[in-house]
């Protein structure tokens, strides 16, 4: 499977951007957190929601620029305390701070990646975008806006969203520009 992954370079923030783009393929790889036991399972058409710490495999097909490495959700949080209401953020009462910690790392080559690649998922099809605010209480290290990982190096934080109080995503989805379809990583209950 392909997909085209679109950033802003960021070169130059107070002129145009420069826009970069980066084919990679989709390996079902699995790569499990140290300890785990995970079974061979034939590939499926439709990928099935990885668990948290399970990595997501990227490989970058163009020869000019490749790129290898892995992406996983590490932690979802629902409920904390900041100086800024997420009802206000939201527009109406009963919403509260949620974050999900993610993590992307390259082995080869480099990546360009922001925050609008992901979004919380709901049983009822409603889709939560990451908040558009930071406030200085915000959960720490903050998952950058825009990020770029090379080889051995890694990206990771935590990324705000402003959620219903009475409800908890099913998963956490990842769907750049052009993958037909997002990797997900279930949410356990609550």
């Amino acid at each position: 499977m392909l997909i085209g992954v679109t950033a802003d370079s960021g070169a130059d923030k107070a002129g145009p951007s420069a826009t970069a783009t980066t084919t990679v393929t989709s390996a079902q790889t699995v790569v499990a957190p140290p300890g785990a036991d995970v079974a061979s399972a034939p590939a499926s058409s439709t990928p099935k929601p990885f668990a948290f710490g399970v990595s997501w495999t990227l490989n970058n097909i163009d020869p000019a620029k490749p790129f290898e490495g892995s992406l996983t959700v590490l932690s979802y949080k629902q409920g904390f305390a900041s100086v800024g209401s997420a009802s206000q953020e939201a527009g109406e009462p009963g919403y509260v701070w949620a974050y999900a910690e993610l993590k992307l790392c390259g082995t080869k080559g480099s990546y360009t990646d922001n925050t609008s690649s992901w979004t919380l998922y709901y049983r009822d099809g409603s889709r939560i975008n990451p908040s558009g605010t930071t406030y200085g209480d915000f959960p720490k290290p903050e998952f950058p806006f825009e990020v770029t990982v090379t080889a051995g190096k890694c990206a990771r934080g935590k990324l705000a969203f402003t959620v219903p109080s009475t409800k908890r995503p099913e998963s956490v989805l990842y769907k750049p520009e052009g993958l037909d379809e997002p990797r997900e990583w279930a949410v356990p209950k609550a």
